[in-house]
């Protein structure tokens, strides 16, 4: 009995492997998410300064424009592309920088870059938010109509300036 009995070496077993090879994938997921977040400056879409807006080339037509306009001393990006609610806020933060990084990882967004009918009515809501003591008896009286407001239909510039 001078000799001690050794174990068999444990095996990962049915489950053990799939376990295993799933978590591997789920790490290197995380890490390349982590590695795109950060190389993209992800954290700077959380603030408000509409410099996070040119991290990707393709805004700077908009943001040179939006310097120029009448809205620049007064307003940022988020105060016209954004609701102004918490949860409202960050879910379309959420939703614009998943189809801006789809859009420009693909190459498949429309030139010149266009606003989507979701994305224009945050901004009109925005407009009768913002200037509601100036055009509280028009948007009363087209309601009553049963007409749409559509501030950007006349004023195309007051947010980035005059087109080209």
């Amino acid at each position: 009995m001078g000799v001690s009995e050794s174990k068999p070496p444990r095996r990962l077993g049915r489950i053990g492997l799939p376990a295993a090879v799933i978590c591997a994938l789920f790490g290197a997921c995380l890490g390349l998410g982590a590695f795109t977040f950060d190389y993209a400056e992800g954290t700077s879409y959380l603030s408000n300064d509409p410099k996070a807006c040119v991290n990707c080339h393709i805004m700077r037509e908009q943001y040179d424009s939006w310097q120029k306009g009448p809205h620049h001393a007064n307003a940022t990006c988020n105060d016209c592309h954004v609701p102004h609610d918490f949860m409202g806020k960050y879910l379309t933060k959420m939703d614009h920088g998943y189809r801006h990084s789809k859009g420009f990882t693909f190459q498949d967004f429309h030139e010149p870059i266009q606003i989507k009918p979701s994305s224009l009515k945050i901004v009109e809501d925005n407009c009768i938010r913002c200037h509601t003591s100036m055009v509280s008896d028009f948007v009363a009286h087209a309601q009553v109509k049963g007409e749409h407001v559509n501030c950007v239909h006349c004023h195309s510039s007051a947010g980035h300036g005059p087109r080209r």
